[in-house]
């Protein structure tokens, strides 16, 4: 436990910046989320309103990946690995659909 005063706020802040942090991650979980949920609908049954609900959902989960990483919350190579997941299903999905 915490014996002076400059611990204690310590352990405040890094409290504070945890909650923080566990906010951005769990919106970006959601927003790829999202995108592999709208590539595989769009999989299933491709269109025009498909297909912009797939590059509406990478527009936005590009976006909050791309915030979560300039703030801290986390690593660069993580944010690159992450879109570069979406980027590949999001192109597996679009794909095989202009080429048929």
């Amino acid at each position: 436990m915490a014996n002076n005063k400059s611990s204690k706020k310590r352990i405040q802040i890094a409290e504070r910046n945890r909650l923080h942090n566990r906010t951005y991650k769990s919106a970006v979980r959601t927003l790829m989320k999202r995108c592999f949920t709208a590539c595989s609908a769009y999989t299933q049954e491709p269109g025009d309103s498909a297909k912009a609900a797939v590059q509406a959902t990478l527009n936005a989960a590009f976006s909050k990946i791309d915030k979560a990483v300039k703030v801290g919350v986390i690593h660069r190579n993580t944010g690159a690995h992450q879109k570069s997941r979406l980027s590949a299903a999001v192109k597996q999905a679009v794909e095989p659909a202009a080429k048929a």
